[in-house]
């Protein structure tokens, strides 16, 4: 089962398969390769996540972890994990590929926010319990892993394991406040009462 628990843009638990994937330092162009931030939406992103490494000669390579573990919903990554770049285009890649959550020792913090910005959950565990978690996962690739942020806790084969994250941004998720488009979208009287008022739109 892999799911995201959602309502009204509140997301509590995040419960899936997950992808190993520990090396430290992967940074935005490992994630999504330069030559494809050309493009002008995010549409195609879910098909370069991890390209060079995933793909070779137009093929994939079954041996990656994101194609061994197709469909799986959570990575579990390593130290500083989305370092690099600030481009927008790798949370948005992977978002698209399908992962809903990162398990990682460490974050770079602008990526850790932009992930937010799109509902990708990003926590932290213990280096020691980040390898527990990978190599039991590789050797039982159908396990389930539970993200809850509201008791903050990663769960897996009767483990629990505390985890860390910015209060404010897990405040965001089990408030709904982390969708700040929808947010403004939602108070369409606002709006109007501002645009109403600008001089510069009534020449």
């Amino acid at each position: 089962m892999s799911e995201v628990k959602i309502e009204e843009n509140i997301i509590k638990n995040v419960i899936g398969q997950a992808i190993p994937k520990t090396k430290n330092d992967q940074n935005t162009d490992d994630i999504v390769p330069a030559r494809f931030l050309k493009e002008i939406t995010f549409a195609n992103m879910g098909t370069y996540a991890y390209y060079d490494e995933r793909v070779k000669d137009g093929e994939e390579m079954e041996d990656h972890p994101l194609n061994k573990y197709k469909g799986a919903i959570i990575l579990i990554g390593g130290a500083n994990y989305g370092c690099g770049s600030s481009r927008e285009h790798a949370p948005q890649a992977l978002l698209r590929y399908g992962i809903k959550a990162i398990i990682a020792e460490s974050f770079a913090e602008i990526f850790a926010g932009n992930c937010a910005s799109l509902g990708v959950v990003g926590v932290m565990i213990p280096r020691s319990e980040i390898d527990a978690l990978a190599n039991f996962v590789k050797e039982n690739p159908k396990t389930e892993v539970i993200i809850d942020l509201n008791n903050k806790l990663v769960k897996y084969n009767d483990k629990e394991i505390s985890l860390e994250m910015i209060e404010g941004r897990r405040q965001s998720f089990l408030n709904g406040t982390w969708d700040a488009l929808t947010i403004l979208q939602q108070n369409q009287d606002g709006i109007k009462k501002v645009e109403d008022n600008l001089a510069y739109l009534h020449f």
